[in-house]
């Protein structure tokens, strides 16, 4: 298992049965058999994938009376939202640079092509 939180989620999201548990769950608190009824897998196996998330910290496990729903750590999101929003900003910084760049060119150098040399054998 990654050592850094932000490695744990992106890892534990990264298998389809738990995206779709992630996304049931914020619909929902569900428990591991409601949890496990549309997959063909055993109750086991989705008591390990609860486990994974669990681990990664997206969710965790309450008990009210015999019943012991999962319920999803929204505050995760927030820990992938920052991650992914400073690249995302640096990424539209380029875009932003590039068509600056593309702005100040002269209508005719940007209309003009430079043929590339060729390589290879001549025939």
């Amino acid at each position: 298992m990654a050592a850094d939180p932000l490695s744990r989620v992106f890892s534990a999201l990264a298998d389809p049965i738990r995206r779709d548990m992630v996304a049931r769950l914020a619909v929902a608190d569900g428990t591991v058999n409601e949890l496990a009824e549309p997959y063909d897998v055993t109750v086991q196996a989705v008591s390990k994938h609860l486990r994974v998330l669990e681990d990664a910290g997206l969710v965790s496990r309450s008990r009210e009376a015999q019943r012991r729903p999962v319920h999803l750590e929204a505050e995760v999101f927030d820990l992938m939202t920052k991650w992914i929003e400073r690249y995302r900003r640096q990424a539209e910084e380029r875009y932003r640079r590039l068509d600056d760049l593309l702005r100040s060119m002269p209508e005719d150098a940007a209309s003009t092509t430079t043929p590339l040399p060729r390589t290879g054998a001549q025939t």
